[in-house]
């Protein structure tokens, strides 16, 4: 079993039609904690740090082969839990920061929540140091975007992250952009709708790479 923490319960449906199509039969298991980003957002990860080393013991002790974090505010916070604790814990953003920087030297985050920019900026930079490369990463947030989907309208919240990205991608100066949260990856389809030319940078979104490499953790049957 594979078990999840979200911090939101819009990300439940989104996982569980990805191990449909990409690991049938792996059994999911979801803990939806959305107190967790707001402690985050107004302290800083460090200060679930113990909330969330409890949420991984309690997965572990319930029979998880491998926990899943979705949330890139927290991701550190749990990847530590699980090296203190034993039982693998991955950041659902780490797959996705590997390939940003094997797409190139230049990598720019878009974020609709702030407390996400410098964790994803840290990952980046260790996955960089990790492959021997030298990247240049800039981080942006994209305001208001965060407002609109807490208040239900998903529409607008892409809608606003796609224009950043379109933005970012026609200025010529990058090689990967990065969508830093689980909440904006379909802004990735959209950009990829537009029907641009080949050339321009990549655009990253981490639920799929993450469950895949997740469900490899825990055993799952399209990865055993």
């Amino acid at each position: 079993m594979l078990t999840l923490l979200h911090t939101s319960p819009v990300h439940v449906p989104v996982f569980d039609a990805l191990r449909d199509e990409d690991a049938p039969g792996l059994p999911l298991r979801h803990l939806v904690r959305p107190e967790l980003l707001a402690k985050a957002r107004e302290s800083g990860p460090d200060a679930v740090a113990e909330e969330v080393a409890e949420a991984v013991a309690g997965a572990a002790g319930d029979g998880a082969a491998a926990l899943l974090c979705t949330c890139s505010t927290i991701g550190a916070v749990a990847e530590a839990a699980g090296a203190a604790l034993g039982p693998p814990v991955l950041r659902v953003d780490r797959p996705m920061a590997a390939a940003a920087v094997a797409a190139g030297t230049r990598v720019t985050i878009l974020a609709t929540v702030e407390s996400t920019l410098a964790p994803t900026a840290e990952l980046i930079a260790a996955e960089a140091d990790r492959a021997g490369r030298a990247v240049r990463i800039r981080a942006e947030f994209v305001p208001g975007a965060m407002d609109r989907f807490e208040a239900g309208d998903m529409e607008d919240c892409l809608a606003a992250v796609a224009a950043a990205a379109r933005r970012v991608r026609d200025a010529g100066d990058t090689d990967a952009i990065v969508l830093a949260q689980v909440s904006i990856a379909a802004v990735a389809d959209r950009l990829a709708a537009d029907g641009a030319a080949g050339g321009g940078p990549v655009v990253l979104s981490s639920p799929r790479p993450g469950l895949r490499a997740a469900a490899r953790l825990a055993g799952g049957p399209a990865y055993a």
